[in-house]
């Protein structure tokens, strides 16, 4: 999606502004592969959710924070409150300290989505320091994002891998914290916190493994949910993303197309009402802005993290990307970015020949935060005033309109579906006299009336998105600052079929209000995606590739690079977690090793380790092992990674005169586990891919990412189990299958 700007475009945080358009706004880095220059969190355009443009910059030397020490802000996260557009950030080192990497976070306002932007002065959260009290250990306080709450309650997600993912609560307007956080995604495991409402649940989307490994990233993204915004998050599976063994449901991974590095989300809501991922990802045969540069091992370098969109489906009341397909890399289907019927006042809409009005006048009137939109000519006290769409939409579909009542606590405004007469509509009314979102279905016969509370501080002279949803006989009703996934308050119901089959989209004023409205329109409702990416089938087992591990002996097809560990004994084989590694330079662990078959097939294995949980373990692990040298293979084992215990699926590989390594996570781990690689030939591409799913009962798998290799070279498979002295692996088979 970025492409047409920018050649990176990291962290993205996407808003449909007051003024019609889609705005996005990325980390600071250089642009392009031909500037040098840092952009301080740069800003794209859109009118319809694909073709963006370059804006400009949220900070220059003029407004940027006069408490950041160097020019380095990240993770931007946009809302609208109560008029006025907040845009949340992370400073990476700040003159609150004389210390280095005292990252705080902070947050600057401004009246419209392109600025003038106006910091607050200070950071909303400050730099926090770690345990040690050391010089220069502070924990990451990174990846703000904000929540408002059913009820109107605001909250602060932040934090990373040092320190964890917190929570906490913000004044009404945004600019203070307060109170006592709660910690909701354990340290060492999740960052990019991005919070949304759907249905009774909170779901937090978290992004997990290194950002910025070139060509070996493995960062994905994982949802737990809550009916609390303070947690805990569950997986799928009823596992907390705050506890050591950690939980978190896959949302996208990645799947073995040009694509890895798959994180750091936001969601948007197109006009159809499908929702979208918006993301950043690596292309890994073109990783880096500029060649990287080698230190020692290490590549060093600017990661190229274009921003992306891909279809986020709702599957049994979990999120996915793509029914379980993942990242994109053909074209597909776009996001539907404008209304079908409707749109904004400007000059190419105005209130001519697409409009017509009953009960009263509307005038177009004009602003800087929004351009054009309309408002009642006189107060609407004698009957209602309405402006309804010439054209009529038939059908399954989804209105919405930004409404405001200029007097606070007077009148009332609603969006009308479905308008064939003043005795056959639907409208969702904001009603300041009720205080309440309130669907009126009117019909010959009589009406239905549905009442939802407005909290207690609601701003009706603010600009607010009502949103309509009908599909057959069910609506659903909501009001957000801006479409984002927060409602204020919310409503759902049934109706007599054919209650709403046809007829106009519009705005009414009511009970003397005076009113504004601007971005009225409806579009054909979206279809839901129910389909999700079945497991990969095992088959039949291939007897001269298994090892049940019955004998006193390993069989004759294994062999040992390095000296030979463990023994098999009592029907698995025992192997102690070595002092050694495999990591880049570092290349002393022995790996247990026999031929692959050729063609597809599937290796599993069932683990026994106790790495317990909570303490520091790192980096003691065991499990299979795809190998074409020691800095040539994909791992699949459970590892202790500090205080965490993670099922991580890693690759390293040689890369631009280096060596590149990074890892991606699957399931929740546990001290007995089954393990499976799935390998399947791509001769498209010539390469090998290998997927990785975990099981904790050997039954229920969870699908994993996909790594892949050259199809020119042989991979072997096998067993490695290293990373620290001090826990025993126990392998109680080994077993190829064919699909």
């Amino acid at each position: 999606m970025s492409k047409g700007f920018a050649d990176t475009f990291a962290d993205p945080s996407v808003i449909k502004a007051k003024d019609g358009y889609w705005y996005a706004y990325g980390t600071s880095d250089p642009l392009t592969e031909v500037e040098d220059d840092y952009h301080l969190l740069p800003t794209a355009r859109s009118r319809d959710l694909v073709h963006w443009k370059y804006t400009g910059d949220v900070f220059d030397e003029s407004n940027q924070p006069e408490w950041m020490d160097e020019p380095e802000i990240w993770a931007p996260d946009i809302r609208y409150l109560d008029g006025t557009y907040y845009l949340y950030y992370v400073v990476t080192e700040t003159t609150v300290t004389d210390e280095g990497f005292d990252n705080a976070i902070g947050v600057t306002t401004a009246p419209t989505p392109t600025g003038p932007w106006t910091d607050s002065g200070a950071p909303l959260v400050g730099p926090r320091r770690g345990e040690s009290g050391d010089p220069g250990d502070f924990l990451w306080t990174f990846d703000p994002s904000e929540l408002t709450t059913l009820g109107g309650t605001r909250y602060l997600y932040y934090g990373s891998y040092y320190g964890g993912v917190f929570v906490t609560r913000l004044s009404r307007d945004g600019l203070r914290t307060m109170g006592e956080p709660t910690m909701v995604g354990i340290d060492n495991r999740f960052e990019g916190a991005y919070v949304v409402r759907r249905g009774a649940h909170y779901y937090m989307f978290a992004s997990s493994a290194d950002c910025c490994a070139g060509p070996t990233t493995g960062y994905s993204v994982f949802v737990g949910r809550s009916k609390s915004p303070r947690g805990p998050f569950l997986d799928r599976e009823g596992r907390s993303m705050s506890e050591s063994r950690a939980g978190g449901t896959i949302v996208i991974s990645p799947n073995g197309n040009r694509w890895v590095g798959t994180g750091h989300n936001s969601v948007v809501t197109d006009m159809a009402g499908q929702d979208w991922l918006a993301y950043h990802a690596i292309d890994r045969h073109d990783p880096y802005l500029d060649p990287p540069e080698l230190d020692g091992v290490n590549l060093v370098g600017v990661n190229e993290r274009p921003m992306l969109f891909d279809r986020l489906d709702w599957n049994d009341g979990w999120p996915i990307v793509r029914g379980g397909k993942w990242a994109s890399a053909k074209k597909v289907r776009a996001p539907v970015g404008r209304f079908a019927i409707g749109g904004g006042f400007g000059s190419d809409d105005g209130l001519g020949a697409n409009w017509r009005s009953t009960g009263g006048d509307w005038n177009l009137r004009t602003s800087r935060q929004n351009g054009a939109y309309v408002s009642t000519a006189k107060d609407s006290c004698n009957r209602p005033t309405y402006l309804l769409s010439r054209a009529e939409w038939t059908g399954d579909r989804r209105a919405e309109a930004d409404l405001r009542l200029r007097d606070n606590g007077r009148g009332a405004v609603g969006l009308v579906v479905a308008y064939e007469s003043s005795r056959r509509n639907i409208v969702a009314w904001l009603d300041a006299r009720d205080r309440a979102l309130v669907t009126e279905v009117v019909r010959r016969n009589g009406s239905g009336v549905d009442v939802k509370d407005l909290p207690g501080n609601f701003r009706f002279d603010e600009w607010h998105t009502v949103a309509v949803e009908l599909r057959g006989n069910r609506i659903h009703t909501e009001v957000t600052d801006a479409r984002l996934h927060d409602p204020i308050a919310s409503g759902a119901f049934r109706v007599p079929r054919n209650t709403a089959s046809g007829g106009s989209v519009g705005v009414v004023a009511a009970r003397c209000g005076r009113v504004d409205a601007d971005n009225v329109g409806e579009a054909r409702l979206y279809r839901p995606h129910a389909a999700t990416e079945s497991l990969p089938r095992t088959g039949s087992r291939l007897g001269a590739f298994r090892d049940e591990f019955n004998d006193d002996d390993l069989d004759g097809a294994w062999s040992w690079v390095r000296p030979a560990q463990g023994e098999e004994s009592g029907g698995a084989f025992t192997w102690p977690t070595q002092d050694a590694d495999l990591f880049k330079d570092d290349n002393s662990a022995s790996v247990l090793l026999r031929d692959a078959p050729g063609g597809n097939y599937t290796v599993e294995t069932e683990l026994g380790i106790d790495l317990g949980v909570d303490t520091d373990r790192s980096f003691q692990q065991a499990g299979l092992i795809v190998y074409s040298g020691d800095n040539r293979y994909a791992k699949l084992v459970h590892v202790a990674v500090f205080n965490t215990r993670q099922t991580e699926y890693a690759k390293e590989m040689p890369f631009a005169g280096g060596i590149a390594y990074g890892g991606m996570i699957v399931g929740p781990p546990d001290d007995h586990m089954w393990l499976r690689i799935v390998h399947r030939r791509d001769r498209k591409h010539n390469e090998h891919e290998y997927r990785a799913l975990t099981s904790r009962d050997g039954e229920h798998w969870i699908r994993g990412g996909v790594w892949t290799m050259s199809g020119r070279v042989t991979p072997r498979i096998g067993l490695v189990s290293m990373g620290g002295a001090g826990a025993t692996a126990e392998f109680d088979y080994f077993r190829v299958t064919r699909p």
